[in-house]
C-alpha cells in the first residue's frame, strides 16, 4: 500500500513521480508532467484537470493504430486556443508506477485530424474519461503523483 485513509484504509495503491516543468519550449508555466503507458508505449502527457478527456498528440495515435475506422465518434474541442475536429476512441491506458502497483483503466481519448498543427505538443490526461475513474493525489514537495482504484476502500 502507496497511501493510506486516516482510518488505515488504502487510498492509492501506486505512485509515480512526475516532473514540474513547460510543456514545451517558449513556454512559462510549469506543468504535472507523466509518464503513462498507451499500448506498450511509454509517452509524457500533462495533467489537466479541465480536459474532457485523454487528449492523443496525432503522432502517437498513428504509431498505436487507432484509425478513423475505429473512433467511436467525431468531436471539436477547443486545444491551444484553436477549435479543432477530431475522432473519439475507447483505449486502455496505463499509470505506470515507480512504488506500488500500476494502474490501468479504459480512457475516452480525443485525436485531433490536423498533425501539422499539433506539432511536438504532448498528449494530456483529462479529468473526464480518465482521472475521475481512478483516485489520485499530487504531493508538490517529493514531485510524487499516487493513484488507485475508485474500487478501494
Amino acid at each position: 500500500m502507496v497511501l493510506l485513509f486516516l482510518n488505515g484504509d488504502t487510498f492509492a495503491t501506486g505512485a509515480a513521480r512526475y516532473d514540474y516543468r513547460p510543456a514545451t519550449e517558449g513556454e512559462v508555466t510549469n506543468r504535472i508532467i507523466l509518464q503513462v503507458d498507451i499500448a506498450g508505449i511509454l509517452i509524457e502527457a500533462v495533467v489537466d484537470t479541465g480536459a474532457p478527456y485523454v487528449v492523443l498528440a496525432p503522432r502517437i495515435a498513428r504509431i498505436i493504430g487507432l484509425s478513423p475506422a475505429s473512433a467511436i465518434g467525431r468531436e471539436r474541442m477547443l486545444i491551444r486556443g484553436m477549435r479543432l475536429d477530431g475522432n473519439i476512441y475507447r483505449f486502455s491506458m496505463k499509470l505506470v508506477a515507480e512504488l506500488g502497483e500500476d494502474e490501468e483503466l479504459e480512457a475516452t481519448i480525443f485525436v485531433p485530424d490536423s498533425e501539422e498543427y499539433w506539432g511536438n505538443f504532448p498528449s494530456f490526461i483529462g479529468l473526464g474519461g480518465f482521472l475521475e475513474r481512478v483516485r489520485f493525489a499530487v504531493d508538490p514537495s517529493t514531485d510524487m503523483f499516487y493513484f488507485g482504484s475508485l474500487a478501494l476502500s
